[in-house]
């Protein structure tokens, strides 16, 4: 897709003008994409938009919610339903970053209802959410579904893939004044349902037909047994400590591969969806600070995450689809820089005719070397956003306490009830010792190496 940038015309949002946003996003201007459904906005009740993962989808929608929205309307106005919690998350943190003033509440599960509940009490402008707990709080009457006029579905193809049919069917159900819709998905449209109400929708599509990206190069390793955990195994000492996301195909797959990884002597995380929230929490700040520099997972990251600079997609079992495939190589080779998609192909498997014709092979070599460990560890502080502790308390903590300096503090993700940050691994243990009878904003915190 031919890229072209520049400034739309201003439209206030509580009197903060797009240009206002995008600054506070650090971003130059819109894309192509996001300057034309900003307009179809304006001129459209339904719209279906089509673009390639990592191409401002986000942005996409949520400039014209923002414009649409009434700073004099206290109730709700907008809802965006998306099918991942990680989704919905990353959506609230760049609405946040906008710096609008509207208020955003993000529902999902995996953590107390009861918090998203205080948090509805006064409504919010917007909320974002998985389907199953927005269905939910619409059953409990606790969103004010009779004020909500935009509604966006997020990824909805992959909302219907996942099986939230009923869960949407009964939400849409629930919203009787909706004006405005808008679909997003990076796929070809699978067939729409009725229920959700499209009248004459203004179909934007930014995929070409060729998705391939040109950063991003796509190999293969042949693996002569069955179970492919060596052939994995030298692979990652073949690539270093590059960041890495190893996809299979089940959760316990997921969670027999990082042990054996582990078992072997490369540190790594996992990720899947049953895991508790803080344990998926964890796991992805790990990854994001260095910690690790290897996430074995489902394809619930193959859409939503923000992790920037993964540099290797493995695929350590074949994806089902050539969607899948290309939603998990849509992980690296993100805003111009390159990355590589491995496939390991075992004996009783031939590459997929979607991998396309230019497929190198890597011939591992007969001896390996463990890659380098990684510098940094993550603590784990028991306080956050609600208890008022922000990044700036904890480097002041840190620093003043604990005796660190400031290139021995790394990334810090402040959660509403607890925060991690990244330190240089070999002053951990004696910052742990220092600030063990220490206050965190005149508050005894936990204080421990994030598990």
């Amino acid at each position: 897709m031919n890229q072209r940038f520049r400034t739309f015309a201003p439209m206030k949002a509580q009197n903060l003008s797009t240009e206002q946003i995008l600054v506070n996003l650090n971003i130059e201007a819109l894309n192509e994409m996001q300057e034309t459904a900003l307009a179809a906005s304006e001129a459209h009740n339904d719209i279906i938009l089509l673009s390639a993962t990592g191409s401002g989808k986000t942005l996409a929608f949520l400039l014209p919610i923002v414009h649409s929205l009434d700073p004099e309307n206290k109730n709700t106005q907008a809802i965006v339903i998306v099918p991942s919690r990680e989704l919905a998350m990353q959506i609230e943190k760049v609405f946040k970053q906008m710096g609008t003033g509207f208020k955003v509440t993000c529902c999902y599960g995996g953590h107390k209802r009861e918090i998203e509940e205080n948090n509805l009490v006064q409504p919010p402008a917007l909320i974002v959410g998985t389907p199953g707990r927005i269905a939910d709080h619409l059953r409990r009457e606790n969103i004010t579904a009779d004020t909500i006029e935009t509604l966006v579905l997020d990824e909805f193809d992959k909302s219907l893939e996942l099986g939230f049919i009923d869960e949407m069917e009964e939400i849409i159900s629930a919203l009787p004044n909706i004006k405005k819709r808008m679909l997003t998905s990076a796929t070809e449209a699978v067939e729409i349902p009725d229920f959700i109400g499209l009248t004459h929708p203004q179909r934007l599509s930014f995929l070409t037909g060729d998705e391939s990206n040109e950063q991003l190069a796509i190999k293969m390793v042949h693996s002569p047994e069955k179970d492919k955990l060596d052939t994995l195994f030298r692979l990652l000492c073949f690539l270093g400590n590059r960041s890495t996301i190893i996809f299979c195909n089940h959760r316990e797959a997921v969670q027999r591969t990082s042990q054996m990884l582990h078992d072997k002597g490369i540190y790594n995380e996992f990720y899947h969806g049953a895991m508790e929230q803080r344990e998926r929490d964890s796991a992805l700040c790990k990854f994001r600070n260095g910690t690790t520099s290897v996430l074995v997972t489902t394809d619930i990251a193959a859409r939503g995450l923000d992790i920037p600079n993964i540099r290797y997609i493995i695929h350590y079992h074949l994806p089902h689809t050539e969607d899948i495939f290309t939603h998990r190589n849509g992980r690296t080779a993100r805003m111009e820089a390159s990355g590589t998609a491995i496939l390991i192909i075992g004996p009783e498997e031939t590459l997929p005719d979607y991998a396309g014709d230019n497929v190198e092979e890597i011939n591992l070599p007969s001896t390996y070397t463990l890659p380098e460990k990684p510098k940094w560890t993550t603590l784990f502080i028991a306080a956050g956003k609600k208890d008022k502790v922000n990044k700036i308390d904890i480097v002041g903590f840190l620093s003043q306490r604990g005796e660190l300096k400031k290139e021995d503090i790394g990334l810090i993700e402040v959660k509403d009830f607890f925060s991690f940050v990244a330190v240089r691994k070999t002053k951990a243990a004696h910052t742990l010792h220092l600030v063990r009878d220490h206050r965190l904003k005149n508050k005894k915190v936990k204080i421990e190496v994030a598990k």
